[in-house]
């Protein structure tokens, strides 16, 4: 063989060899980053229905109590004692009866006024939200920047030789919504 012979493959096997370590390396954080994705999809299916629930429960603790007192107002106007009224015992026990009842609503919604809640929850549910939905777009777009510098890495030279020859590489499929409608993120409904 001749000196230029050699030359021309040692030249061609240190080329191919600069895909050795790239293609794995590069495969490699792109499924890293497919699992990041899923772990974020995985966040928001654990996440948002513990979320939801507990707003629901607050949401219907203070709606208890808010009807009760609505309630108990409401009863207390229709219980009317004139100056005439006065004089009959049966009338002014009932309203006394329901001006009690009301105070004792009135309350129980200064005690747990405190731990009225529920608009809290609210913000707190809508944050989380838009953190969870950002979060799993920030996933897929590292998770398509990583296909792109894989699907580059096995088709550019010298690194496509070595992805041809020893790795058999193939391009990776970036992430596209699939789902209909999947550009729209999904409705949160509070009710039964």
């Amino acid at each position: 063989m001749t000196f230029r012979a050699i030359l021309t493959l040692a030249a061609a096997a240190m080329l191919s060899a600069c895909g050795l370590n790239s293609v794995p390396t590069a495969e490699e954080n792109a499924k890293a980053k497919w699992g990041e994705v899923q772990n974020q999809y995985q966040r928001r299916s654990d996440l948002i229905p513990n979320l939801v629930a507990t707003v629901k429960a607050a949401g219907a603790q203070e709606k208890a109590i808010l009807v009760e007192v609505t309630q108990a107002r409401a009863a207390a106007n229709t219980v009317k004692v004139s100056g005439d009224d006065l004089k009959d015992p049966a009338k002014v026990q009932q309203f006394a009866q329901v001006q009690g009842a009301l105070g004792l609503s009135l309350q129980r919604l200064q005690e747990a006024y405190p731990e009225l809640k529920s608009q809290d929850n609210y913000a707190t549910l809508m944050t989380q939200l838009e953190g969870t939905e950002n979060r799993i777009t920030n996933a897929r777009r590292d998770y398509n920047t990583a296909v792109q510098s894989y699907n580059v890495t096995i088709r550019t030279f010298p690194d496509a030789i070595g992805a041809k020859i020893f790795y058999g590489a193939k391009p990776m499929v970036p992430f596209q919504a699939v789902t209909p409608g999947a550009e729209t993120a999904p409705k949160v409904v509070f009710g039964s």
